[in-house]
């Protein structure tokens, strides 16, 4: 934005607040918004980003990230992307929508040209929020038959054939466990014959939905529709539930997993350093993105929880507890994962412990059950313990996508009741999360994974932090947080909002073009129509930016295109608190801001340090 652009917006901005002023006196005694839920108490928005936060990614996807991206070393990256990007997007977002108390759509009235941006992220959540539901429903699959008197996938059925190795405790001796490396454990055989039927590539098409894993999926969306049936403060009392249990059953398998014999090896291999990992550009993008997706941050699901809470909650200490949590986490279900996998290695006489394990969904499904069948006592009891603490994690995550996507419809339409939307949501989540129960379903959800969410996300993540950043600008913003929290905004917040996290994040954003190779699952490319259905899908995503922004622009009473655009890209009229009284004190205070602003230097300067 350049100078001229920018004191256009300070002349504006006294007309504007002196106009809302006079609307304000002539209509005091109307409510100017509709009333918006609030949490029941504080501690529950604190509760609800801890289980939305947390969930399958930190338990299973990042012990892997780190040790295909140098174990130990990758820590130092992922805890720098923790304090350059991660903490001030989390921070930024969690006052936009405290601020406002608008979800996400709302929340762009700061830059309405911008919207876009919302309904993209939206879009995206809303498909994250289908196959999520996918993989809870693996869960409740396992977690039903772990009370099986005999494991399923301890032993070898005749269909699979002698390429099958059983891997339960009364196999596992270093002569079947070799043979297994050239074979097929059972544990694998029985994730993808057994449970997902899964083909070798695509050429049939994706088959019929299992009917198990149909009525898996009905179970897991009731669950999700029990708790958002009566909104936020439901959901928020689910939350003390969702955030602190998965902790409990962690614990405990902790301190299983170092009492197994060769654990420790495990836990040491997870975080010895390799330190010339350092200087690969890949392990820096992978941290970013584990951040991106570990913290959900640039989803809206942040603002929209943000938006219900009190308008002077000390958020920043929230903000602070949060993160900690979250990569606290991440580092503990990597030592607890590890030092079972250690063990496994010991009971196999294996030395190299990257060959006992299976990375993406196959940690979960394939290696974890794996190591629980080595268990020589009570194996079932771990075998639920986990798969329930994956439930609990995942529907905590879950619940927070949803009720993103139900609040931006019910602020379009407020006549709709809540448990309506809870209900009508969940059916269709339900019935688009069929195509994930067919033999190829992981197909379609890998696709829909990278296509539909990382490669949108990271894209709508670029525009969001440009927008907040430097169309509406850390000036303001820091401003507002003053006029809300009465708190000064430090150089490091206001730093890392204007240069370092939009340059990270579009730093991975061209190292993931450059970098960009047709889409594989186990190494089977997808036929053409797949890649084609991906690049619609990202399409559909993106295209939210420009339809949007010229919606904004034509909606404009300006008579040229110009004077349109400029207009689009300033706060609209009724930006600040929804509360009016706090309303008529923001625009008190705005007008004396702007009347008093003093500059310091040229716009970039002072946008930051201002």
């Amino acid at each position: 934005m350049d100078e001229s652009l920018k004191l256009t917006q300070e002349k504006d901005c006294v007309v504007y607040t002196s106009e809302l002023l006079e609307m304000d006196e002539e209509g005091a005694d109307q409510p100017m918004a509709a009333e918006r839920d609030t949490w029941s108490k504080g501690v529950e928005f604190l509760f609800s980003c801890i289980a939305l936060s947390v969930g399958l990614g930190n338990v299973w996807r990042f012990p892997f990230i780190a040790l295909e991206n140098g174990g130990g070393a990758f820590l130092i990256p992922y805890l720098v992307v923790l304090l350059l990007v991660g903490r001030p997007i989390y921070y930024l977002e969690v006052i936009i929508g405290q601020f406002s108390s608008r979800g996400c759509i709302g929340a762009f009235d700061l830059a309405p040209i911008f919207r876009g941006v919302a309904y993209g992220q939206v879009y995206s959540t809303a498909l994250a929020t289908t196959y999520y539901a996918c993989i809870m429903a693996l869960t409740i699959r396992y977690l039903v038959v772990s009370f099986s008197e005999v494991l399923p996938w301890t032993y070898c059925l005749a269909e699979w054939g002698a390429q099958c190795v059983a891997t339960g405790a009364t196999a596992n001796d270093s002569s079947n466990f070799s043979t297994s490396l050239q074979g097929k454990s059972s544990a694998e055989l029985y994730f993808t014959r057994t449970v997902l039927r899964e083909p070798d590539n695509l050429d049939e098409g994706l088959g019929t939905p299992s009917k198990e894993m149909v009525v898996c999926l009905m179970a897991t969306w009731i669950i999700i529709a029990l708790t958002l049936v009566k909104g936020i403060r439901s959901s928020g009392k689910a939350s003390y539930f969702l955030a602190l249990f998965p902790y409990v059953i962690m614990l405990i398998l902790l301190v299983r997993a170092l009492t197994l014999p060769g654990a420790w090896n495990g836990i040491v291999y997870f975080i010895q350093p390799q330190w010339s990992q350092l200087l690969n550009p890949h392990v820096w993008y992978a941290a970013i993105t584990q951040m991106f997706f570990s913290l959900a941050i640039c989803f809206g699901t942040l603002v929209m929880y943000a938006s219900f809470n009190d308008f002077s909650k000390r958020v920043n200490k929230d903000v602070i507890i949060i993160t900690t949590i979250d990569s606290f986490t991440s580092i503990l279900a990597g030592c607890i994962i590890f030092g079972i996998l250690g063990n496994l290695a010991h009971e196999t006489n294996v030395t190299d412990i990257s060959k006992v394990v299976k990375g993406g969904a196959g940690l979960a499904f394939i290696s974890y059950p794996e190591a629980i069948a080595k268990f020589k006592y009570f194996p079932q009891t771990f075998a639920v313990l986990f798969f329930f603490m994956l439930l609990v994690l995942g529907i905590g995550s879950n619940i927070g996508m949803a009720t993103c996507v139900i609040n931006v419809i019910k602020d379009r339409f407020p006549h709709l009741q809540h448990w309506q939307l809870a209900i009508g949501a969940s059916i269709v989540g339900f019935l688009c999360g069929l195509v994930y129960m067919t033999p190829g379903g992981q197909f379609i959800l890998n696709l829909v994974d990278f296509y539909g969410c990382t490669f949108i996300a990271l894209v709508m993540a670029i525009a969001e932090l440009f927008a907040f950043s430097w169309v509406y600008g850390v000036k303001r913003l820091c401003s507002d947080i003053e006029f809300m929290l009465n708190v000064k905004t430090g150089f490091y917040w206001r730093i890392c909002w204007a240069i370092m996290a939009p340059g990270l994040m579009f730093l991975v954003l061209v190292y993931m073009l450059v970098s960009y190779e047709p889409l594989t699952y186990k190494g089977v490319e997808y036929p053409e129509a797949a890649y084609m259905a991906g690049w619609l899908i990202w399409g559909l995503g993106v295209a939210q930016l420009p339809f949007w922004a010229l919606y904004t622009i034509y909606q404009q009473p300006g008579h040229s295109f110009l004077a349109k655009f400029r207009l689009a890209l300033q706060p609209t009229k009724d930006w600040g608190p929804r509360q009016p009284q706090k309303l008529q004190a923001y625009l008190l205070h705005r007008q004396k801001v702007v009347e008093s602003k003093q500059r310091r230097g040229n716009f970039f300067f002072d946008n930051i340090f201002g």
